[in-house]
C-alpha cells in the first residue's frame, strides 16, 4: 500500500505554515501529490432596508474572502516547496463541507488539532467533523508541530472496523517504522485480540511489540498518551468513534480527549 496523494487543510494562521511543512516533507517521502485546500463561508447579510448599502457590505467581504484565500495560498506555496507536485483548491463555501467533498480524490487529509472557537478564522475546519464525515483516514496535526517522522508508533487498538480501518491506513507509516507499538487499555484489553493484530504486522515487516495498559478509572486516553510520551513516538494510530445528533457530531470518550489533547500527531479512521 502507498499513499499517492495528500490534502491539507489551508488558513491564514501560524500553524497551518507549520502544518504544510508537515504534509509537504510526507509528500516528498511517499512520492504523493501535496493539494492545499481553503474555503470560507460568507457572512449571512441579514435583512437591510438600504438595498445599495446590503450589496456594498457583500462586496466588501467577497473582497476580504479573496484576500484570505490569496494569503492561505500564499501560505501553501511558501510551505510546500518547489520539488513536490502541488495543487490548489478554493471556495467560498463551509471549510469543512468543501473538505470533505474534495476527499474523494485523495489517500490523506491533513488537519489541524484545534477546532474552530468563538472569533477564530473560520476557515479552520473542524477535525471531528472532518473525521466522521470525510471517509478517508485523516491525520490531525497539534499546535507547534512542523515534522512527523513516524519512526516509532503506537497503535491504540480496540478490536472494532474503526480501529481496523485506521491500521490499513497507517499500514505505509508502519512499513517505515523503527518500532511499532499495539497498545490496548481498559478492562477488556487481554480480550480485544492485540496479538493477533501483532502477529499481522509483523507479516508485514513491522517490528511490533504488544502491550496491555492499565488506565485507572477508565482514562484510556490519557493511558494511551502516557505510554506514547515513554515510548518516545510521534504518532498515534486509532480509530475514530463516534455518531450524529441533529448535525453534530457525539464523540466517545477517548476519540474527544485525543482530538482535544494530544500533544502528538494522530492518524484516524472512522
Amino acid at each position: 500500500m502507498s499513499i499517492a496523494s495528500i490534502m491539507v487543510a489551508l488558513d491564514t494562521g501560524e500553524a497551518a505554515a507549520r502544518r504544510v511543512r508537515l504534509a509537504a516533507d510526507l509528500a516528498r517521502r511517499f512520492e504523493a501529490t501535496l493539494t492545499g485546500v481553503a474555503a470560507r463561508k460568507l457572512p449571512n447579510p441579514g435583512p437591510a432596508a438600504d438595498i445599495a448599502a446590503a450589496q456594498a457590505s457583500y462586496d466588501d467581504e467577497r473582497d476580504r474572502l479573496a484576500d484570505e484565500l490569496a494569503r492561505a495560498s500564499d501560505v501553501f506555496q511558501a510551505g510546500a516547496g518547489p520539488d513536490i507536485r502541488t495543487g490548489w483548491r478554493q471556495a467560498e463555501d463551509g471549510a469543512e463541507a468543501f473538505l470533505v467533498r474534495q476527499a474523494r480524490g485523495t489517500d490523506l487529509i491533513v488537519v489541524g488539532r484545534d477546532a474552530p472557537r468563538a472569533g477564530h478564522d473560520a476557515m479552520v475546519p473542524d477535525p471531528g467533523t472532518v473525521l466522521m464525515e470525510a471517509g478517508r483516514p485523516v491525520l490531525v496535526v497539534p499546535p507547534g508541530v512542523e515534522r512527523l517522522d513516524a519512526a516509532r508508533i503506537v497503535i491504540a487498538w480496540k478490536d472494532a472496523p474503526e480501529a481496523r480501518r485506521a491500521m490499513s491506513a497507517a499500514l505505509p507509516f508502519i512499513g517505515r517504522a523503527d518500532k511499532v507499538f499495539v497498545a490496548t487499555a481498559g478492562g477488556e484489553a487481554r480480550f480485544e485480540g492485540a496479538e493477533e493484530v501483532s502477529d499481522l504486522l509483523c507479516r508485514h515487516g513491522a517490528h511490533v511489540t504488544t502491550n496491555l495498559l492499565d488506565a485507572p478509572g477508565g482514562e484510556v486516553a490519557e493511558a494511551v498518551l502516557r505510554f506514547a510520551k515513554r515510548e518516545d513516538a510521534d504518532l498515534v494510530v486509532m480509530g475514530g468513534y463516534g455518531h450524529s445528533r441533529l448535525r453534530e457530531w457525539l464523540f466517545g470518550g477517548v476519540t474527544r480527549d485525543i482530538l482535544r489533547t494530544s500533544p502528538l500527531c494522530c492518524l484516524m479512521s472512522h
